[in-house]
């Protein structure tokens, strides 16, 4: 019987695979069957939530910025993939070609003075002379006198930036390690928070990748276990697996060596946490 049901369910998610989209949204609404009532008050309510959320919200460093820096703007682009990936770069080399890759192109003159912010203004200042001192692209004396400003500026700049670059990037990465992530959720905890930690990684390129993925998730659970301590999961901190990572070879030409290989190691993970 459980089998049966079993193969019911992947069928119907095989045939929802590539759904029309309106057809399927029109399906969901006919099955929730919401009165217009119900739907009044969804609204009523998530209006609500918006407003409470505006005035009593302090804006922070990544709020202000992306107030002037849209997503829409290659500015703004940078901004979001530097203040993740400043956060697991291991070194100044690899820093000092992020900045330059980012900054340099961009077109920051026109955002001064656009914000309210006396702080994003005076960082819109830094942005843009950082970009032109890391624009080589000037031919002559004038490309060459760039070079020397680059090379003999960029560890100041490095370190303004990556500074700024953390502050924002702390808003949406925790840590840099899960006890450095379970240390600065403490406080959002005792308020009556709960988080699903989400491993920062990609998918893995060899097995070896994909045993050290294995290990990082092990001891991110282990790590974790100490705050679970209510009967409900829900209450209860948990850990986001990406399967791509546990397996180097996670695609449909090697479905049998994945169904054998990587089921293990997704078992011997939920058992773990269990």
């Amino acid at each position: 019987m459980q089998t049966r049901k079993l193969d019911q369910i992947r069928q119907k998610i095989r045939e929802n695979t590539h759904a029309d989209e309106g057809a399927a949204l029109a399906r969901l609404i006919k099955f929730v069957n919401l009165s217009d009532r119900e739907r009044e008050d969804i609204s009523t309510r998530a209006a609500q939530l918006v407003r409470e959320i505006r005035d009593s919200a302090q804006l922070g460093i990544m709020e202000v910025f992306l107030g002037e820096y849209g997503l829409s703007t290659d500015e703004g682009v940078a901004l979001m993939c530097m203040a993740e990936a400043l956060l697991r770069v291991p070194d100044s080399i690899t820093i000092d070609a992020l900045i330059e890759d980012k900054i340099a192109p961009s077109e920051w003159g026109k955002h001064l003075g656009k914000s309210s912010s006396s702080l994003v203004n005076a960082s819109t200042w830094g942005l843009l002379l950082t970009g032109k001192v890391l624009d080589s692209d000037h031919p002559g004396v004038s490309g060459v006198l760039r070079n020397m400003v680059k090379q003999l500026g960029e560890p100041l700049i490095r370190s303004a930036v990556s500074s700024a670059m953390r502050q924002m990037g702390r808003q949406f990465v925790l840590g840099r390690d899960i006890n450095e992530a379970l240390k600065h959720s403490k406080s959002s905890e005792e308020n009556g928070y709960t988080f699903s930690y989400d491993m920062l990684g990609e998918s893995a390129i060899t097995d070896a990748d994909a045993r050290r993925y294995h290990l990082a998730y092990s001891k991110a659970i282990t790590a974790t276990a100490g705050n679970c301590t209510s009967d409900n999961i829900r209450n209860n901190p948990s850990i986001s697996v990406k399967l791509s990572a546990l397996h180097p070879r996670y695609e449909f030409a090697k479905s049998k060596r994945v169904a054998s290989e990587l089921v293990q190691r997704t078992l011997s993970l939920a058992q773990l946490a269990r």
